[in-house]
């Protein structure tokens, strides 16, 4: 979800993703965003680039909210792993 704090198509999404080491297939990203948008963590536009229509995708200002929230408990458990593994 931090990829989509800027408006991406599903093309440089997967793109970004994979040039980050997360190998995504397309038959797991799509349904995916439709499940995120679904749930009302990410707003989508149709939009013509290049000839093509492609879909925009972007988080809501709640997958903005939930995605804090995310983040903090993902700290919260790096934390405490980093902890056992070095022995404290």
């Amino acid at each position: 979800m931090v990829q989509l704090r800027v408006e991406r198509y599903g093309y440089t999404l997967r793109k970004s993703l994979a040039d980050a080491g997360l190998e995504v297939d397309e038959g797991t990203l799509y349904p995916l965003l439709r499940r995120l948008e679904s749930q009302g963590l990410l707003v989508s536009e149709w939009r013509e680039e290049n000839k093509r229509n492609k879909r925009f995708y972007r988080l809501s200002p709640d997958g903005e909210r939930i995605l804090g929230q995310l983040l903090d408990e993902w700290q919260g458990i790096n934390g405490s792993i980093n902890r056992i593994v070095q022995g404290e």
